[in-house]
């Protein structure tokens, strides 16, 4: 199923570009009991739980991947990876002081993988700094392939988002990804692999043929 997801900032407040959230996109339960907060920051520990991801700016990123918050959302990006799905993929949507985006292979925020749509799976970790989350639309069940990675912490986004993993290392990495919506020179994943290893997708090129957006893809994004 195509996905439309894509977050604004607006008056400081963080809300879904697309119609407004009713009540039942919000959850009030309280902390689930027993999920376990600490995340590992040795690559080395678990790896078949970390995606590296080599970026055009030169950099990697180490992502612990925490099924125990979010175990069906972990195996699809293990999945994907798997199958070189984000080899290539840019961050389309990067907002200063926010989060940026990536997981579309159009490029424009609107696609998503062959696979179907996930079930929410909100937890009770917070949005800090580097917390790796599903992007979706209005719909709580719309997340897909695509995710993004919080600058600096959002905690109006808890509860609503499902966290999936959060960066171990790399984090400079990800300040230097390029800003816009979508940026003139967008950041790209060249390469997405799992620590342990057996991803034999080839590196992507450095410069392949640009995503053609259309006015009509960007309609349904509001401005900051």
């Amino acid at each position: 199923m195509i996905l439309r997801s894509f977050l604004a900032l607006i008056g400081g407040l963080v809300i879904l570009a697309t119609p407004a959230v009713g009540k039942s996109n919000e959850t009030t339960d309280a902390p689930l009991p027993g999920l376990p907060t600490f995340v590992d920051p040795d690559p080395a520990n678990a790896p078949e739980n970390v995606l590296l991801l080599d970026l055009s700016n030169g950099g990697m990123v180490a992502i612990r991947l925490m099924p125990q918050w979010a175990p069906a959302h972990v195996e699809r990006i293990k999945t994907l990876t798997s199958q070189g799905f984000y080899n290539g993929v840019i961050f389309h949507r990067v907002i200063e002081g926010f989060m940026a985006q990536t997981g579309d292979p159009m490029g424009t925020g609107a696609g998503g993988s062959p696979l179907p749509d996930l079930k929410a799976e909100f937890n009770s970790m917070p949005h800090l700094r580097g917390t790796v989350s599903a992007a979706r639309t209005s719909d709580p069940d719309s997340a897909n392939s695509q995710f993004f990675i919080v600058f600096y912490p959002r905690f109006s986004l808890d509860r609503k988002y499902t966290v999936l993993g959060r960066v171990i290392s790399g984090m400079e990495v990800v300040d230097r990804i390029e800003r816009g919506e979508p940026p003139a020179n967008p950041t790209r994943i060249l390469r997405a692999r799992m620590a342990a290893g057996g991803v034999a997708a080839p590196l992507a090129p450095a410069q392949p043929a640009e995503v053609a957006i259309s006015v009509s893809d960007l309609n349904n994004s509001p401005s900051d």
